[in-house]
């Protein structure tokens, strides 16, 4: 597995992590697959309170060596709400500080002082080693930083892959320049990599992985990280998908290559869409509607029927 360094610390993640979206339903399932992929070296496992699979997660990880990232719903960015959800987050987790606690999404509803006020007095406490965002756009991301006394913002995660590359060249260029990692999460689209709608798009892809003797996954994972500063992390409830996604490393496409697949440019609607916006606007109201939701689906065991397309994100 390669590593890249996590903002400007010494800690290192590795290039591949694994994202766990979506996943829960089948327990037994997501702590096998997870445990499978830290063993595989992605040792970077990524989950969030509005999952709510922070307590299945915790039970994979369970004596394992791994570093731990979740995050902070925007419904909780008043102070003490941020200080309650980390101590309930390192609860279900099992864990006694998070390596990478994130602001989930922007809340302009409340002033960002006070919610990095409440993050770097996580940090004093020991409860959280490193402060992240999620879904910032460069504005966002320089006044979070802004409103640190005396840490930095270590990561930004965002929607990046061959086929969402929204955030502009402004942002990239910022957090190479500021080292703050880029967490790249969603990097097969949501599953739309895997949709016939962009076919166009695999038949580049399927002539570069032959190349390589790799899949197309396989190829937009490496595209990914050889951008540099970045950690993909791809969800997969199959063992086999996690498999590849590890075999997505310890090679490198030529210069040319990546330039053809650079050329391919933005090919689908992020998860935000053209509703930006109001999304980051509304954040602090429908992350607890998305919470309840995954709780009831968690609950009933409700699995995704499609097993390419929504087994890997």
């Amino acid at each position: 597995m390669e590593y890249v360094r996590l903002g400007k610390t010494d800690d290192t993640i590795p290039v591949i992590g694994m994202g766990t979206w979506k996943l829960g339903a089948d327990k037994e399932g997501t702590i096998e697959a997870i445990r499978y992929g830290i063993g595989l070296g992605m040792s970077f496992v990524d989950t969030a309170e509005m999952y709510a699979n922070e307590e299945i997660v915790g039970k994979a990880i369970q004596n394992e060596d791994v570093f731990i990232g979740t995050k902070v719903s925007p419904s909780h960015f008043r102070e003490n709400e941020v200080l309650r959800a980390c101590d309930a987050s390192l609860g279900r987790l099992g864990v006694k500080a998070v390596d990478l606690y994130q602001l989930h999404w922007p809340n302009s509803r409340v002033t960002i002082k006070e919610t990095m006020r409440a993050m770097e007095k996580l940090v004093d406490q020991g409860k959280i080693r490193h402060i992240g965002v999620s879904n910032f756009n460069l504005k966002e991301l320089r006044a979070a930083q802004d409103a640190m006394k005396k840490h930095e913002i270590v990561s930004n995660q965002i929607e990046y892959s061959v086929l969402v590359r929204d955030f502009g060249d402004a942002l990239s260029d910022y957090c190479k320049k500021n080292g703050i990692t880029i967490i790249a999460y969603s990097p097969f689209g949501s599953g739309a990599f895997f949709d016939e709608r962009y076919g166009n798009v695999h038949v580049i892809l399927d002539d570069i992985s032959k190349k390589h003797g790799k899949t197309a996954g396989q190829v937009a994972l490496n595209w990914l990280i050889s951008k540099g500063n970045i950690s993909a992390i791809p969800k997969a409830g199959r063992l086999d998908h996690v498999e590849e996604n590890a075999g997505a490393t310890g090679w490198k496409l030529s210069p040319d290559e990546i330039k053809t697949i650079d050329s391919l440019g933005q090919s689908k609607t992020p998860i935000a869409g053209r509703l930006n916006a109001f999304t980051k606007r509304t954040a602090p109201f429908w992350s607890g509607i998305m919470t309840r939701i995954e709780h009831k689906r968690i609950k009933s065991g409700e699995e995704e029927k499609d097993e390419n397309i929504m087994k890997r994100q």
